[in-house]
């Protein structure tokens, strides 16, 4: 029963599990930013959804310099939640505004994010 103890419920919200790589959001990160207070990770991640959403329908219009503002917007929103993939796309873009690429994977990564927080919302 011990290790059942410690496995389960020693570490009840996660808080030093080690992060996850294969997430969208790396949960320990978020738990850390919002010092584990669930609701305003919730709050939190509902209004990053609202910015995905903006993002991605602004992005495919913008111009060059308008990708880069909005990618570095998401950079820095992004990484600061735990969405570490997302915020390394949207950096990249920063870096080359023009590559359609870059675009199509961010689109995708937006899409793994929202689904994620829609299934944990659930």
């Amino acid at each position: 029963m011990k290790d059942l103890d410690s496995a389960a419920f020693g570490k009840p919200g996660g808080e030093t599990c080690e992060p996850s790589k294969a997430r969208p959001i790396d949960l320990v990160h978020l738990s850390r930013q919002t010092l584990g207070d669930r609701a305003l990770e919730q709050e939190v991640l509902g209004m990053f959804v609202v910015q995905l959403a903006a993002a991605r329908e602004n992005l495919a219009a913008a111009n060059e310099a308008d990708r880069r503002m909005i990618a570095h917007t998401l950079k820095g929103t992004a990484r600061g939640l735990g969405a570490f993939k997302l915020g390394d796309c949207a950096a990249a873009i920063e870096d080359t505004p023009e590559n359609e690429a870059l675009i199509a994977r961010l689109s995708k990564a937006i899409d793994e994010v929202r689904d994620f927080v829609a299934a944990i919302n659930r």
